[in-house]
């Protein structure tokens, strides 16, 4: 079973209802708040440490989600952020040769943390284990409201690395199925157009985040 990112990204808003878990885990840690707010690279830290405690090293990050509590639009919006949830993919190998592949996804908002584990694998992201993120969520948001373009009427931001025929660096990617604006997680540079598909004359890929 092939997890579409559409699907995924529905079942990931903080508030929703919790999914039946297909496998048993422990509960995430709480992540501590700074200042009351929820930090998006604490949220990463304290998953990649849970992931890591549970399956040493044997783990792919492949996404983060930002949920902003005002459209970037909005006049009332001021970065203040809703909730968090990550996403990652572990293999169990089996004596006699199988494994059984899960996609992990724990969220948090400022009063409840959740993971919810189903069978299946991620599609259309590179894993961002490996990859150097110098700019910080906060930085990218900074970054996308001093930029000379439309703000797009959405609340989402999606740290990836996405599958395209140019390898480019991972992207905030703020936005939604109309509109996107990319902000580089290395360089900061700020862009309508999507780098990983950037001058291949392709539209949006199938299974785009909403």
């Amino acid at each position: 079973m092939v997890l579409g990112l559409l699907a995924l990204m529905v079942s990931l808003v903080v508030g929703c209802s919790s999914c039946t878990k297909e496998k048993s885990q422990p509960a995430v840690d709480n992540v501590a708040l700074s200042q009351g707010k929820l930090v998006v690279e604490n949220c990463v830290s304290t998953d990649k440490e849970y992931m890591f405690l549970h399956h040493k090293s044997d783990y792919r990050w492949f996404e983060t989600c930002v949920l902003m509590k005002d459209f970037l639009d909005s006049e009332d919006q001021d970065g203040t952020i809703a909730g968090v949830s990550n996403i990652f993919q572990v293999v169990d190998d089996f004596e006699d040769g199988g494994a059984d592949v899960y996609v992990y996804l724990i969220s948090h908002s400022e009063n409840k943390d959740s993971i919810d584990v189903r069978h299946g694998f991620w599609v259309e992201d590179s894993p961002m284990n490996d990859e150097a993120i110098k700019v910080t969520f906060q930085q990218a948001y900074d970054k996308l409201m001093e930029a000379n373009c439309p703000k797009p009427h959405s609340r989402h931001c999606v740290l990836r690395k996405e599958v395209g025929p140019v390898d480019a660096n991972p992207q905030y990617i703020f936005g939604n199925s109309k509109a996107q604006v990319y902000v580089d997680a290395v360089t900061g540079d700020v862009s309508t157009e999507n780098p990983a598909f950037k001058g291949c004359g392709f539209g949006m890929p199938l299974g785009e985040w909403p």
